[in-house]
């Protein structure tokens, strides 16, 4: 196939990555059996952006559909888990938050080499830069407004309406994740960086009390403006994508995880944005977007030095993240070519992580 006889559908694509290849002519007979509807000879390109698990999208006739799959090669035990983002997506679908149709589950490694799903391809505008440079400070306005309403929607449902009741452990949500964390990056760890090892000591030793709502919401986990997709010409959100990390846990802990945008510099962030570009942006500051996201959930307010750990916590979170994405590379199987990239911004993460503990304690 010629790339300027692609169809619309594949921008963003790219072709199947040599370390993430698998044998179509199985998938393809595979999703005959198990996917309502799916017939025609098979095409199947890469999505170009991901870090963890590849995801592919595949063409059939006249359908599309988003394959996620868990990558080749040794792999942590709880990470990458594909079932576990098709069981959320699916209890999903009765609520008001956006996901993608869930079509099947592929649990046996023998069919493509690795467990994986597939869902429905939602066409759309994903939006990599948060300054959103291409925008008018109307349509910043907008599409910050209806992200933060999805992440509050999120935190309004109840796990048990929707048979999530047992999709994550019942409290202690931040001591388990603190103790996860430091254990994942341990595990991914290639070499020694001072300002982890200052954080692996001090996130226990300041655990703020338990919130009394800790536990017991869905958490997303990655939450932020490049993983959710928007209508092509509207500011609303149609499918929340990477479900990968999503639990049960404590809902201020996920949405400060997203909060971290306006705290990063550069192309991932909002930080550098002088006090005019934030006037002229239409981009709300992050006090006035948590103010919205308490008024949407029925907070009366958020206590500042909870706040802070959740911070601390969140860029430590993320360095284990960016740790595992460092390690993948070096191994030659993650799933994105700037992965090595993206393991510059381990050390600075952490430098600034450290030092904003050290303006307070709990």
């Amino acid at each position: 196939m010629n790339e300027h006889d692609l169809h619309p559908r594949f921008a963003g694509t790219r072709p199947v990555a040599p370390q993430h290849a698998f044998d179509e002519a199985a998938l393809a007979a595979w999703m005959r059996q198990h996917v309502g509807g799916f017939s025609g000879a098979l095409t199947v390109r890469q999505f170009s952006g991901g870090q963890s698990n590849p995801t592919f999208l595949v063409q059939a006739g006249d359908g599309f559909y988003a394959l996620r799959r868990k990558p080749p090669g040794v792999l942590l035990p709880s990470a990458h888990a594909v079932d576990r983002e098709f069981r959320v997506i699916s209890a999903l679908r009765a609520t008001d938050v956006p996901v993608a149709p869930a079509r099947a589950l592929c649990e046996d490694p023998a069919v493509i080499g690795t467990a994986f799903y597939v869902m429905d391809h939602v066409p759309g505008r994903i939006f990599w830069d948060p300054k959103l440079p291409d925008c008018t400070p109307d349509e910043c306005r907008a599409i910050f407004d209806e992200l933060g309403r999805v992440m509050a929607a999120l935190h309004c449902v109840d796990p048990a309406a929707i048979g999530l009741a047992d999709y994550g452990k019942p409290g202690q949500y931040l001591q388990r994740q603190v103790a996860r964390w430091t254990k994942q990056y341990r595990a991914t760890e290639t070499e020694r960086i001072e300002a982890v090892e200052q954080l692996i000591d001090w996130l226990p030793a300041h655990l703020p009390a338990e919130d009394a709502a800790a536990g017991g919401r869905i958490v997303h986990g990655d939450y932020r403006l490049d993983n959710v997709i928007f209508h092509p010409t509207e500011p609303r959100i149609l499918a929340v994508i990477d479900w990968e990390l999503s639990t049960l846990g404590d809902p201020l802990v996920d949405f400060a995880y997203h909060c971290m945008t306006w705290r990063m510099p550069g192309s991932r962030g909002l930080a550098d944005l002088t006090a005019e570009q934030w006037a002229l942006s239409g981009i709300p500051t992050e006090a006035d977007y948590v103010q919205r996201y308490c008024e949407r959930t029925g907070r009366s307010g958020i206590d500042a030095a909870r706040w802070t750990y959740c911070m601390v916590f969140n860029m430590f979170r993320l360095v284990g993240i960016l740790q595992g994405v460092h390690a993948r590379a070096l191994q030659g199987n993650a799933s994105s070519p700037e992965a090595l990239a993206t393991a510059a911004r381990l050390k600075p993460l952490a430098e600034q992580a450290w030092a904003l503990a050290q303006t307070g304690s709990l």
